[in-house]
């Protein structure tokens, strides 16, 4: 089965998909709608979705949403209602509905994410921003010395991670603390920190 995708990716790639957004669907009574299944021509294939759009108690027979707000995979939920215009939707398609309120309450959750989070060191970012801009012009003259150091920063960074691992573990401090500082979900950050550290 296929879980409904996000319409909204963060820029921060290190928050990979913990912080994915799109527009929520909010019933009448101010609940969040179960995810709809509907057979996509198989019977051993179903799809699932909340996409707030078939919640228009016409399609798959869903109830019909009231309002939206911002959504986020992390479970995070905007407390700012959007009533939906069902007429508007109807003549304008989904794909052209106005969901800019709620994608503005869900870039303020991110901010807040980020804020959150244990900063980057100003000298390492521009660090990083200097050796990401000479890796593309080497990419293009010298694809190979390119490829050389990636596999140079691969290593490198692979050894710094599970040291720095194996040292946040060791400060004993709670997942929620660690997923905070990380900007993850709880989930995300012991899946990360396994990775490095696959002791843990």
């Amino acid at each position: 089965m296929q879980e409904t995708e996000f319409d909204w990716k963060t820029e921060m790639t290190e928050f990979g998909t913990s912080h994915q957004g799109r527009p929520g669907a909010v019933l009448p009574d101010g609940t969040e709608p179960e995810p709809v299944l509907f057979d996509m021509g198989s019977s051993a294939y179903f799809r699932k979705t909340s996409d707030w759009w078939v919640y228009d108690r016409d399609t798959l027979r869903a109830p019909r949403a009231a309002a939206l707000r911002g959504a986020c995979s992390c479970g995070w939920r905007g407390t700012a209602l959007y009533p939906v215009d069902w007429q508007e939707v109807a003549a304008e398609g989904p794909d052209l509905y106005d969901t800019q309120g709620p994608r503005n309450d869900w870039k303020q959750h991110i901010a807040d994410v980020e804020h959150q989070a244990v900063p980057v060191p100003e000298d390492v970012a521009a660090l990083l921003g200097r050796l990401r801009e000479r890796l593309d012009v080497l990419s293009a003259d010298a694809p190979l010395a390119a490829l050389r150091v990636v596999a140079s920063l691969e290593h490198t960074t692979a050894e710094a991670a599970e040291a720095a691992a194996y040292a946040a573990r060791a400060d004993d401090q709670s997942w929620a603390t660690v997923a905070t500082g990380l900007g993850l979900t709880e989930a995300d950050a012991r899946t990360r920190l396994h990775r490095y550290a696959r002791r843990y």
